[in-house]
Parts: structure tokens; C-alpha cells; sequence
């Protein structure tokens, strides 16, 4: 990218870094217990867990991959947008508040609340370890395309190197800050994300006379090949049957995955009440909405001043729209901006997948299942939570050089399909349904992680076509790229089936506490005060 200026690029984002670690170090200060490091005390306000939740969720799918594919598919890739949107609906309708009463810190604890303990948390870490893995490769894949289209770096070499920075402030943050250092990032960059989408899209809006249609004919014009297939839709999900069922596969993974994210789950037991883990629901879904329609103008935006043919030509590709959109809007400066935004993105959402992965380890596994409850010291589940931090960041890095280059809305998705299969059946049946058992939970878990990877690693996302992750190889025996729509019902029957199939009764005691607790929050973890 001929006008950037690497040096700006880099200056501007250690001012950020400097300035996220001075926050983690100062919160890392009060983090005396495992209720600090892990659930930062539950000591965050309904509105600032509601803009970290917002932090967590605006991942660097959602601001470039998106931005992305709206400027080359248009109405399909806005079709994005609105899954993640609705899916949150989901999420407040069936979840949130339930999940918040029940557990303690980790899904673990309300898959496990009337289960047998060990078998059911080890499925739970499972499930969050590979939810947590697939959502990780997608940002630091992110990072990657982003600092080459910033710093010009072209060779691979270069990229891994970033990946590894990246992977290594990451693990700085969750070391030294752990849950409430992460919260303090993630609330810092949904608020620079928020405001620099905002500017970008009020400043598109402004060259059009603030005129949406203007702006639509303008991305219409400049895509001669696409042409007015860019506003309706069919574009990238209309060619055949085929391609119209991956889009509903891809769909229901965005809509179900949501509630079943293990970093978003654990976001809501960062609050002390129920009624402020709504009220934090209720500002995530504002905040959302209002950036998902910014991507809208933001996308047609790239599509008009940019163009298709310069983001494909870009070295991240898709992931180009919209840095490429902010060096054509305001320069070098602006650019420079936008793309330490995009990084504070990335940062900030791979500390709070990796403190839910070590936390889920820490406390699910080892307090849980190897100490049996039993921890020799009130340290020792921390200690394991920041060795956990340590090997999950090394993994990641180590993925992520392997996907560079893919696009992150779609490694997104792929995760989203993992968490709507192994995880929400679980959630769901433990929450509503009185006869679930133990059995039944290992079913849905297992079975629904292993349905799901299969048909992944068999499907033309990883081999087969071009834009496979290994295009020289072909072994796609699934016709889908995203097993969503096969994966989930299976993961759900297969619950069904455990239950009806085993012998276990479930427990009518412990059943009734939960049903009580999770409705009313009587018994729940309160808030420690400070």
C-alpha cells in the first residue's frame, strides 16, 4: 500500500499498547483471589460489562471481514451482520440471566450443576478449548493479513513474526491483568472501534450528500462485473442449490452459536446482579446493532471508493476493505488510525478467549476434577489459570501462522458452527429440560464437537477449491463449508438420545434448586466488596 506510512502505523499502535498495559497493570493490582483473576470480582456495572461484552464480540471478523465482504458480495455480506445480530436475541431470550445465576465462573459449572461432576466439566473444558482454538486462528489470522496490507510486508516470514507479537502481548494482558485487566481492554477498544466506525461511516455519508441510495448507485457503478447483483441477494450464496444451503448452514451456526461462545457466556458472571447481567445485555445489543449498521455504509463505502478490484489485488484481500476504505478517506493518518483500532481489536479479543480457556482449564479441571474440589491453596487455581494462558497462547500463534491469509468472517463462522453444536444443545437441555442426565450431556458435548470437526476437516473450507485452507489438496467429502446445518440437529438428537438410552436418573432435588436458582438468583454468587 504505496501511501502508508509504517512507522505511523507502528507509533500509533504502541501508544495504544502502552496505554491498555499502564490499565492492566493498574487493575492487576486488587487481583487477591480466584474471583479476581477470574470473574474480576464481579465487581463491573451493567453498562461497562455490556461495552466489554460489545468489546469481546466486535471481533476483527466482524470490523474487517465484514466491511470485506459487503464491498465484494454486497447483500450477502451483510447477511453476516445480521446473523451476529440476532443472534444475540437468542442469547438475552434463553441464556443470559439464567447462566449468570447458576454458575460460578466457567460454563462448566451449569452444565455440571446437577450432573456427575468430573465426566461433565472435562467435556465442558473440551468443548471451550475448541470453541476458544477455532476463534483464536480467525484473529490472529487477522492480525497477520492486517499488519502485511500495513507494513508492506509480503513475505510469510514477516506475517508469522507479527503473529507471534500479537501472541505475546496477548499473553501479557491475561497474565498480569487476568479477567479485570482484560475487561478494562476490551472497554477501551469497543469504545475506539465504536467511534472510529462512526467517523469512517458519518465521513462516507458525507461524500454521498448523506444519501444512501447515491451511495449504493456509487458501489453499483464501480463493480462492473457484479453490477446491481451487488444489492440483492444471490451474489455469493445464489449460484446453485449448494451454495443456498451453505448460506443456511452458515446462518443457523451465526444465529445458535452465539449462546453458546464460551468468552461471552463468561462475560456474565463479571457482574454482580442478574438484573445488571440484562442490563449489560441490553447495552451490548445497542452498541451492536448500531456498528453492524455502520458496516453497512462501511462496506458499500470500500465498494465505491475503492473498489472490488483494488481490495482483491490488497495483500489481506477481503480483510483490505476497510483499512484500504480509511487511506482513501484520510490518508496516512487516518489509515494509520482505523488500523490501530483493527489491532486493538484483535488484542483485546484473543486476551478474553484466552483467560476463558485458561480460566475453564483452572477451574474445571484441575480445582474440579484433579483436586476434586480440593485445591491445596486459594493460589494454586490461579497459578494453573496463568500456565494454562501460556500454553493456549503458544498453540495459537503456532494456528495462526497456519491459517494467515484465510478470511476471518469465515474462521469466525467455522467456530460459530463448533460452539451452536457442542455447546448451546447442552446449555439448553440442562436449563429446560427436567429428565437430561449426565449421559445425555456427554452425548450432545462429544458428539456434537466431533460431527462438527469431521465435517469441517471434510469440507471445502479446508481442501478442494482455491480459497481452501489447503488448496492443493482435495479430501472435501462434505459438500458444506459450514456443517451448521447438519452439525446442530445431530448435537441436539444425540442429547436427546444419551438421555433416553441411559439408565441415569437425573437428580429431582438438585433439579429444583436449579430451576429456582436459575430464575430467581437465590443462592448465586454475589458480588465481593471491595
Amino acid at each position: 500500500m504505496n501511501n502508508s506510512s509504517p512507522i505511523l502505523n507502528i507509533s500509533i499502535f504502541g501508544v495504544f499498547v502502552l496505554i491498555t498495559l499502564f490499565v492492566v497493570i493498574r487493575a492487576s493490582r486488587n487481583n487477591k483471589t480466584a474471583a479476581d483473576y477470574l470473574a474480576a470480582g464481579r465487581a463491573f456495572t451493567g453498562p461497562q460489562n455490556g461495552i466489554a461484552i460489545a468489546g469481546d464480540y466486535l471481533s476483527a471478523a466482524s470490523f474487517l471481514g465484514i466491511a470485506g465482504a459487503i464491498a465484494l458480495n454486497g447483500y450477502d455480506g451483510f447477511l453476516y451482520s445480521i446473523g451476529f445480530l440476532v443472534a444475540w436475541l437468542v442469547a438475552l431470550l434463553l441464556v443470559a440471566e439464567l447462566l449468570r445465576n447458576t454458575g460460578k465462573y466457567t460454563m462448566g459449572d451449569v452444565l455440571s450443576f446437577r450432573m456427575r461432576q468430573r465426566p461433565v466439566r472435562a467435556a465442558a473444558a473440551t468443548s471451550t478449548m475448541a470453541v476458544s482454538f477455532f476463534y483464536l486462528l480467525a484473529q490472529m489470522a487477522g492480525a497477520g493479513g492486517l499488519v502485511a496490507l500495513l507494513l508492506g510486508i509480503t513475505g510469510s516470514g514477516g506475517q508469522a513474526l507479527v503473529i507471534a507479537v500479537v501472541g505475546a502481548l496477548m499473553i501479557a494482558y491475561v497474565l498480569i491483568g487476568g479477567m479485570k485487566g482484560t475487561t478494562w481492554v476490551q472497554i477501551i477498544k469497543a469504545v475506539l472501534l465504536i467511534t472510529g466506525a462512526g467517523i469512517m461511516t458519518l465521513w462516507v455519508l458525507g461524500k454521498y450528500g448523506f444519501n444512501l441510495s447515491t451511495l449504493l448507485g456509487a458501489a453499483v457503478d464501480n463493480a462492473p462485473k457484479a453490477g446491481e447483483k451487488l444489492l440483492g441477494p444471490g451474489l455469493a450464496y445464489g449460484k446453485n442449490g449448494t451454495t443456498q444451503l451453505d448460506f443456511l448452514s452458515l446462518a443457523l451456526a451465526l444465529v445458535l452459536g452465539t449462546a453458546g461462545l464460551p468468552h461471552i457466556l463468561m462475560r456474565f458472571y463479571t457482574v454482580p446482579t442478574a438484573k445488571e447481567a440484562r442490563r449489560s445485555v441490553v447495552w451490548a445489543i445497542w452498541l451492536i446493532g448500531i456498528f453492524y449498521l455502520f458496516t453497512l455504509v462501511l462496506g458499500y463505502g470500500a465498494g465505491a471508493l475503492v473498489g472490488p478490484d483494488k481490495i482483491n489485488a490488497a495483500p489481506g484481500k477481503a480483510n483490505s476493505a476497510a483499512p484500504l476504505l480509511a487511506l482513501e478517506l484520510g490518508g496516512p493518518i487516518l489509515l494509520g488510525l482505523i488500523a490501530a483500532v483493527a489491532f486493538a481489536t484483535i488484542l483485546a479479543v484473543v486476551a478474553g478467549l484466552t483467560i476463558t480457556a485458561s480460566a475453564s482449564f483452572a477451574h474445571d479441571i484441575y480445582a474440579n476434577i484433579i483436586k476434586k474440589g480440593q485445591a491445596e491453596d486459594k493460589d494454586s487455581e490461579v497459578k494453573v489459570a496463568r500456565l494454562t494462558a501460556i500454553v493456549i497462547g503458544l498453540v495459537s500463534i503456532g494456528g495462526g501462522i497456519i491459517a494467515n491469509g484465510q478470511n476471518i468472517a469465515f474462521l469466525v463462522a467455522l467456530a460459530f458452527a463448533v460452539a451452536a453444536s457442542a455447546n448451546l444443545p447442552t446449555i439448553l437441555y440442562s436449563l429446560f429440560w427436567k429428565r437430561f442426565n449426565t449421559s445425555g450431556a456427554l452425548w450432545s458435548i462429544y458428539g456434537g464437537l466431533i460431527v462438527t470437526i469431521t465435517l469441517i476437516i471434510l469440507s471445502p473450507a479446508v481442501s478442494g477449491l482455491p480459497t481452501s485452507m489447503f488448496k492443493n489438496a482435495d479430501f472435501a467429502l462434505f459438500p458444506l463449508s459450514n456443517p451448521g446445518i447438519v452439525s446442530i440437529p445431530v448435537a441436539f438428537l444425540l442429547g436427546y438420545i444419551g438421555t433416553i438410552l441411559s439408565k441415569d436418573k437425573a437428580d429431582p432435588v438438585k433439579q429444583a434448586e436449579m430451576e429456582v436458582r436459575s430464575l430467581t438468583g437465590v443462592g448465586a454468587e454475589k458480588a465481593i466488596a471491595h
